[in-house]
């Protein structure tokens, strides 16, 4: 995986706000990347400490990382079986705040 494209995974991952979610597919796509939500999700998985990597989900609004269950709780998110509640009022869409 080009080392480029996780460092803007990194980035954008990084602004998502406490208490917030945003998902694979949304990186990907604000990214122009729109088909490869695959790709950010091997980025993720092997990110560095400072990037926020339990604030990104699945699309349906579901943990894939189920140790990180725990850290969404701290910041305030309702777990139940692994879903967001509220997913959509907590989605936070990068493409609202990255202006190319």
């Amino acid at each position: 995986m080009d080392e480029q494209f996780k460092q803007q995974v990194y980035e954008v991952a990084k602004l998502i706000p406490k208490g917030r979610v945003t998902t694979y597919g949304a990186i990907a796509k604000a990214l122009g990347y729109p088909n490869h939500s695959r790709h950010v999700g091997k980025a993720m998985g092997g990110c560095p400490s400072d990037v926020p990597a339990h604030r990104v989900i699945s699309s349906g609004g579901t943990l894939a990382v189920p140790e990180f269950q725990e850290r969404l709780e701290a910041e305030g998110l309702v777990v139940n079986n692994l879903r967001i509640k509220d997913f959509r009022k907590l989605f936070w869409n990068p493409m609202d705040e990255i202006i190319d």
